[in-house]
């Protein structure tokens, strides 16, 4: 079996450039990818600007009275000089006029007819937002890659786009099988049928990871069925997503159907989900994941994260350290990728096993509340240890 690590290198290999771009309205661009990066157009702001309601002024001049030649307002050119002894009246937002260096509060003046008397000087500048100030024309202010959340449109709009180049949402496919499986709203006909739970669980998944996400239906375990839904559901997505029947067991077809494709990953060494196979079609890939739930949304985080990260040019920063709290004693030789709890104190991350069951691959109870997966390498964790994490979507 692969190690871990070994199989994201061999995956990195296969993982083309994702180059299916589109534009789209900033107005519908939330948590999207950006596919270029964003140059400021010009300087901002172009001229020196006021910061607040005050009276543009000569700094050397704060002494004297001064007269006030007239006002202007944010949605204004100034039409007004400073010579000697004057002063422009100035809204928040409004440009500085010709002659003026600085701007006093107008809570720091006195009204006196047509003149003012500052009774609180300003350092020289004060309140003078300076041109390109927030940035300037060429600076790279968004790079490609950038998940835009609600600071990025809100620059964007300042810059004056409306329609922007983003990466499509790569389709993540998810095709469950086994003849115990009921979908929703079917009635369950004996104790040995269930209920399906992963294509829910990893179509969610998906659109977590900045996918859309095809839920076919469920196929029994009957090879030929099993085939003709693979075949036509690999033509309508970017990544098809199958779990169950890729075991030993006699009705476990799929594991022979993915030797069909590429195959590039048979087996990993990691506790759920050693039996997951890779297989690329084209620039598709096939993810056979194991049919019991924890394994299966174990190893679709573990694995399709990474491709639909590589294809979107997103960081790879979801893993981190933290120290563990507890004892914890393995009984197996895999790496184990365990659902854990999180705890944050003073500037410090603890991960714990506390109030998590052991045993089968099939609890997804296990993953509520949890935040991250630990990664177990060791036989024995102790009080103290620093482990692997991995922040799950």
């Amino acid at each position: 079996m692969l190690a871990y690590k070994d199989s994201l290198k061999i995956l990195d290999k296969y993982i083309n450039n994702f180059n299916q771009l589109e534009k789209v309205a900033i107005t519908q661009c939330l948590d999207r990818i950006l596919a270029e990066d964003i140059k400021a157009l010009r300087s901002y702001p172009q001229k020196e600007t006021a910061a607040m309601d005050g009276y543009a002024i000569k700094f050397e001049e704060q002494n004297e009275a001064l007269k006030i030649l007239g006002q202007v307002n944010a949605s204004e050119l100034s039409a007004f000089k400073l010579c000697k002894k004057d002063c422009v009246k100035t809204m928040t937002g409004a440009l500085m006029s010709d002659g003026s260096d600085t701007l006093v509060p107008v809570e720091f003046v006195e009204l006196k007819d047509d003149k003012i008397i500052i009774k609180q000087n300003v350092k020289k500048g004060f309140a003078v937002r300076e041109i390109a100030q927030s940035y300037k024309k060429g600076d790279v202010l968004l790079k490609k890659g950038t998940k835009l959340s609600y600071s990025e449109l809100a620059l964007l709009a300042e810059l004056g786009y409306f329609h922007i180049t983003v990466f499509k949402k790569p389709i993540i496919g998810v095709l469950s099988s086994g003849s115990e499986l009921k979908d929703l709203g079917e009635n369950l006909e004996n104790e040995a049928q269930i209920y399906s739970s992963n294509h829910i669980a990893i179509a969610n998944i998906a659109k977590k990871l900045g996918a859309n996400s095809i839920i076919f239906p469920l196929v029994k375990d009957e090879k030929n069925s099993i085939k003709n839904s693979f075949n036509n559901a690999l033509k309508a997505c970017d990544i098809l997503v199958s779990t169950g029947g890729v075991s030993m067991g006699d009705f476990d077809f799929l594991k022979e159907l993915v030797k069909d494709y590429e195959v590039l990953i048979d087996k990993v060494n990691i506790k759920p989900g050693r039996h997951i196979k890779i297989a690329k079609f084209e620039d598709k890939f096939i993810l056979a994941l194991p049919g019991f739930s924890l394994s299966a949304i174990t190893t679709f985080i573990l694995f399709a994260r990474h491709i639909v990260n590589s294809w979107l040019e997103l960081k790879k920063d979801y893993t981190s350290k933290a120290f563990f709290k507890g004892v914890y004693e393995k009984k197996n030789d895999f790496l184990e990728v365990l659902p854990c709890n999180l705890h944050f104190k003073e500037a410090k991350i603890y991960a714990s096993l506390e109030g998590k069951k052991q045993g089968s691959s099939a609890m997804t109870t296990n993953l509520l509340n949890s935040k991250a997966f630990i990664l177990v390498d060791k036989q024995e964790l102790k009080d103290g240890d620093l482990v692997d994490i991995i922040f799950l979507p």
